[in-house]
């Protein structure tokens, strides 16, 4: 026998005895206690709500004190939220955990999740199979089979005007809509938005599809740290390639047609003004969900973010005029409202904080403590190259090792991109 082999034997006999004295001289009390004797088991422990144990409590939260402004009287949203998107502090929320069917307003959480997919110049011809499985009544873009588009013609469907075919197509280029609804549950699941689960890419009503108004924003939160999501999301109107025809000189041509956002601050309408400062995000209306948005809104240096769901008031553009006056109220409150919660960080980051060294104080470990304070500055100039920091993009982290202790930035700057987008 080789004498390494020897020695490899040697060693392992030798590990072995020692672990079998070591149980064989152990004291009782180090022993397994039989089943006679365990103990019962302990209940669960409670789960905390996330984002802060008063956003899990029902009706309406916000700490009304003196110099903070009441809430608007015309709210009927079954559900809403109002948070600062650069700090994560919620200002004012009713029923935030409410799971409630998001419509349209899920097209963010697979924006989230496959914008990083593929370039934007990347091409593809429409097979009539990336279009099968789309609702009855969808909103469409205008995709047209057997026609080629860039990947970015696809996103300024899916944004401006909500096209569930290219939603599709998208999903089809993905690997199909069962794969990218995985992907989208596993990524809305890392952003802590538990409230959330996918059944269809694009919000089409289908049963147990659900997401709320806190997941809503925490998800709005994580897309606006990309850069493309900020254009799509930002942009009012664009030109969308039509279908291929022949002239009258027999010629193959291919035209583009208008197409308009479909989110009614960006845009305006008959009784709806465009909203001083807003940049995004995202509508969504369909019979199950009713009215669904999420907004994102800058004025004087500060960046909010607000998301309603469903207004039990019916009238024209509802979801549009209680989302202004929640923006109105949140701007005049900053500063002043002590937060009811926040608007946690992604899971991995999260993970990565969760056990702070013995000098870290609250605001270092990513708390919400009146220490707290970014530990990194954002590049913020330079227009269309202002990216921001970011806690999570295309799930990486910016998490820095100081102390003995991680230390996260909580602080997520619009960039000035969206912040002097052009006014229509």
């Amino acid at each position: 026998m080789p004498a390494t082999e020897k020695t490899v034997r040697r060693s392992l006999l030798v590990a072995s005895a020692v672990l079998l004295s070591t149980a064989l001289t152990a004291p009782a009390a180090l022993a397994a206690p039989s089943p006679a004797t365990s103990p019962p088991a302990a209940p669960p422990a409670h789960t905390p709500v996330v984002g802060g144990e008063r956003l899990g409590k029902p009706g309406t939260q916000v700490n009304l004190a003196a110099g903070v402004p009441v809430l608007p009287k015309e709210l009927s949203a079954r559900s809403w939220i109002v948070a600062d998107a650069e700090t994560g502090d919620v200002l004012a929320a009713h029923d935030a955990h409410r799971p409630l069917a998001p419509a349209s307003t899920l097209k963010m959480l697979f924006a989230d999740t496959l914008l990083p997919k593929w370039p934007r110049t990347t091409t593809h011809r429409v097979e009539p199979s990336d279009l099968a499985g789309v609702g009855a009544g969808s909103s469409m873009v205008g995709v047209k089979e057997n026609e080629t588009y860039s990947v970015h013609d696809l996103w300024l469907g899916v944004f401006l005007r909500s096209g569930n075919d290219a939603v599709h197509v998208l999903a089809a280029m993905n690997g199909g809509v069962d794969k990218t609804v995985d992907e989208m549950n596993a990524h809305a699941e890392e952003l802590q938005a538990l409230d959330t689960h996918a059944v269809s890419p694009d919000g089409y009503d289908a049963p147990g599809q659900v997401s709320s108004a806190y997941d809503l924003t925490l998800i709005a939160r994580s897309g606006l740290q990309k850069k493309d999501f900020r254009e799509y999301c930002s942009t009012v109107r664009a030109q969308f390639p039509g279908e291929t025809k022949k002239s009258k000189k027999g010629k193959r041509v291919r035209e583009s047609f208008e197409i308009q956002n479909t989110n009614r601050l960006l845009s305006g309408d008959y009784d709806v003004p465009v909203y001083q400062g807003i940049a995004g995000v995202k509508n969504g209306n369909t019979t199950n969900a009713g009215a669904t948005f999420t907004g994102v809104a800058e004025r004087d240096g500060k960046v909010l973010l607000v998301t309603v769901m469903n207004p039990k008031k019916k009238e024209s553009n509802e979801v549009y005029k209680e989302t202004a006056r929640l923006f109105d109220w949140g701007f005049a409150a900053a500063g002043k409202v002590e937060p009811v919660g926040e608007l946690v960080p992604p899971k991995s980051v999260a993970d990565a904080t969760a056990a702070p060294g013995p000098s870290a104080s609250p605001g270092q470990a990513g708390g919400t403590g009146a220490g707290s304070q970014p530990v990194a500055s954002a590049h913020t100039g330079g227009g269309a190259d202002g990216m921001g920091v970011a806690l999570g993009i295309t799930g990486g982290v910016l998490v820095l090792l100081a102390g003995g202790a991680f230390l996260v930035n909580r602080r997520w700057p619009l960039p000035d991109l969206v912040r002097r987008r052009p006014r229509p």
